[in-house]
């Protein structure tokens, strides 16, 4: 079913960089996390080099489901440390720390800079009691109007409602909790504070009347820093356990990870409408599917189609809708591994690949599906309430989920294209799913539109030109930071085939 081909150049080799410096990228998902090497050149692009992987997930912890956030940090301060030896070995310097995580959660910070509690994933089920009360007080149309926001009941904004006490603390967004314990320095990037329903799409600052409405404190979030601003230089007692530079400073980059993932999308491949003709796929646990602006979208039309204005580097937004993303695919392998079926997961898809087109599909966003344990069987009965049936073959599971992503992401892009008055020419999917043959392909087939798929480190790579910029290492706007994406990945090109364009035309 692939008909990919190759369309750009090889990656960039370490060796072909001749500059002393380099990056560490701290990217955490909401399944695993990884640290990482970066090395930038004018001539040969990004190169990465993973120095550290380590697992992340929720947890049962104090009646609701947690992130274990200090084994999370252990193994961020364990991935600097090996990252600072393999620089000292190969008489690099590690010049600064970039952090990208998921969006929403936050710890909770007091006067004194302990952590109150592990911090609630947005997973757990206590914001959706404090949606219509926070509705009550702000309507769901002046939120939107404000902040321009995509409703998800697990927004900071329905989280923070949740909480029974906030006096005498602040909520530091995980990748802002991460760069406060490197450094001590409290601030909130921008880019991620987009995603809290509490800050404001237009004039790029904290929303006020809306924390004043709420009873929220004013000061509930640190101060506002922008991405390449520098957020501080490392605490003597990271030094000591990392080995790394005093001068080593953490700066700012795009923390929502999707924010650094765009930074990175290759648009350079266009052709006929320029950079700005492109759409883009962030795929992952989950799908971001959107378009890149100048300004956001605040109209009761785009409120009702659910998508979301988030800013992007630069200034720029990220116009997007969430859909459901890998991680129904990643949750029926845990549990069809639980049973003793381990088949690989390339064995699957081209299990998947060789059944028929047309067969059943599921609303692959569906809140349905949040929350972990028996996806399989979740997919099956919101199949049966389609009024077809699924059979329990892992094969049958995984093309339903392929070919439900596939059309989620055509009609998300054709609700963009309308609400924005923009058509595009090809779709861009970074992420781990670029490198999914087949979601690719069947996403070519659903969209009518040309897949270039990579890279798949987008984020660390949008991470570490940040970082590389603000160094001077770099220069320029994000069509010459993308053009370094270009000239240091392999991509591949997927065609829509004929019979289905043919169908659809």
């Amino acid at each position: 079913m692939n008909n990919g081909t190759t369309a750009g150049t090889a990656p960039a080799q370490a060796g072909a960089v001749s500059s002393p410096n380099v990056f560490a990228a701290v990217d955490i998902g909401a399944s695993s996390g990884r640290v990482m090497l970066g090395r930038v050149s004018t001539a040969s692009g990004v190169s990465l080099e993973t120095i550290h992987r380590f697992p992340n997930g929720v947890v049962n912890l104090d009646g609701g489901l947690r992130w274990d956030f200090d084994a999370l940090f252990a193994e961020v301060l364990k991935g600097l440390a090996a990252a600072a030896a393999v620089a000292r070995e190969n008489g690099e310097r590690i010049v600064s720390i970039g952090i990208d995580t998921w969006a929403v959660d936050y710890g909770l910070v007091d006067k004194a800079g302990a952590l109150t509690a592990q911090p609630y994933s947005y997973r757990d089920e206590r914001s959706r009691a404090t949606v219509e009360r926070v509705h009550a007080i702000i309507s769901p149309e002046k939120l939107y109007a404000t902040t321009g926001l995509q409703y998800l009941q697990f927004n900071t904004v329905y989280q923070l409602a949740a909480e029974p006490n906030l006096d005498g603390v602040q909520a530091l967004l995980i990748p802002d909790l991460i760069a406060f314990l490197l450094t001590g320095e409290r601030r909130t990037e921008a880019t991620n504070a987009s995603t809290t329903g509490l800050f404001d799409a237009v004039s790029g600052a904290w929303a006020t009347e809306f924390l004043d409405a709420l009873g929220l404190p004013r000061n509930i979030f640190p101060p506002l820093i922008q991405p390449g601003e520098t957020v501080g230089t490392l605490l003597p007692s990271v030094i000591g356990q990392t080995g790394l530079p005093v001068d080593t400073t953490v700066v700012a980059v795009g923390s929502h990870d999707t924010a650094s993932a765009v930074a990175a999308v290759p648009a350079e491949t266009l052709g006929t409408n320029g950079p700005a003709d492109f759409a883009y796929i962030s795929s992952g646990t989950w799908s971001l599917v959107g378009v890149e602006l100048d300004a956001p979208v605040l109209t009761e039309a785009s409120r009702k189609a659910n998508f979301t204005n988030e800013r992007g580097v630069d200034g720029t937004i990220r116009y997007l809708r969430n859909v459901g993303g890998l991680w129904l695919l990643s949750e029926c392998q845990r549990s069809w591994a639980a049973q003793g079926f381990s088949q690989s997961l390339p064995a699957l898809l081209d299990s998947a690949a060789a059944l028929p087109a047309g067969g059943p599909q599921i609303n692959a966003d569906d809140p349905a599906f949040t929350a972990p344990d028996n996806m399989p069987d979740r997919i099956r009965a919101a199949v049966r309430n389609t009024g077809a049936v699924l059979p329990d073959r892992p094969a049958a599971v995984v093309r339903c989920i392929m070919d439900s992503l596939a059309a989620g992401y055509a009609r998300t892009l054709a609700d963009a294209e309308r609400l924005t008055g923009r058509s595009t020419s090809v779709v861009h999917i970074v992420g781990g799913g670029s490198q999914n043959r087949l979601l690719c392909q069947l996403t070519a087939d659903a969209t009518g539109k040309p897949v270039i798929a990579g890279p798949v480190e987008a984020t660390a790579q949008g991470n570490v030109l940040v970082q590389a910029r603000a160094a001077g290492v770099v220069a320029g706007d994000l069509a010459e930071m993308r053009a370094l994406v270009v000239a240091g990945t392999a991509l591949e090109r997927y065609e829509p085939t004929t019979a289905l364009q043919s169908i659809r035309s």
